[in-house]
């Protein structure tokens, strides 16, 4: 699977918009600010095909990108308090509306902060993925900013923090340095391959 050839394909603020899935699927969830278009930039040898938004809550549409093989499809942020009741309903039809299609979904990439426990919102997508049956994984951005005891300190609390759901693959990284990268790409490739074959 080539990571250097994607190109910006298109944003869907509706359901309704998004055409039939015929290629492979990986997407990208997680709470606002949580670093997704740093991570997705990162992935793809890039520095700015996801634009990295200032303002958290400014992903409104789901956008995805196209690699030679699957789809990068990156998801609203979720959980941003200063977003409209409006603006959040809309947000929820839009998730829900895609998740509740028939798509070729090769693996979700749920990405949540290292360093912090999982919020709510992050414990009811991982609860909706795991009882769904999606193939998923978690992917622990801002690794770098913990030292390594941190880190060992962080994954032993996650395992009892995620107990409910045995099995859950964990992938710590960093769009900041690279770390776990290269582990997470292997990771999607094998579900992409998965898929295809």
């Amino acid at each position: 699977m080539n990571f250097h050839i994607a190109e910006f394909k298109a944003a869907y603020g509706k359901s309704s918009q998004i055409p039939e899935s015929d290629i492979p699927e990986v997407i990208f969830s997680g709470k606002s600010n949580v670093g997704k278009s740093s991570l997705i930039n990162k992935l793809l040898y890039r520095k700015s095909i996801a634009r990295v938004s200032a303002k958290p809550g400014k992903t409104a549409t789901i956008n995805f990108f196209s690699l030679k093989d699957a789809y990068f499809v990156d998801l609203p942020g979720y959980g941003y308090a200063k977003v409209s009741q409006a603006e959040k309903k809309r947000w929820a039809e839009l998730v829900e509306g895609y998740f509740a299609q028939d798509r070729n979904t090769a693996l979700v990439v749920q990405i949540c902060d290292m360093r912090h426990s999982p919020t709510a919102d992050d414990m009811t997508m991982i609860d909706f993925l795991y009882r769904g049956g999606y193939p998923f994984v978690i992917a622990l951005t801002k690794m770098d900013k913990l030292k390594k005891t941190q880190q060992q300190k962080r994954l032993e609390e996650l395992h009892s923090e995620l107990s409910e759901y045995p099995d859950v693959k964990l992938c710590p990284c960093s769009s900041e340095d690279g770390t776990g990268i290269e582990d997470l790409r292997f990771i999607i490739e094998q579900s992409v391959e998965n898929i295809i074959e």
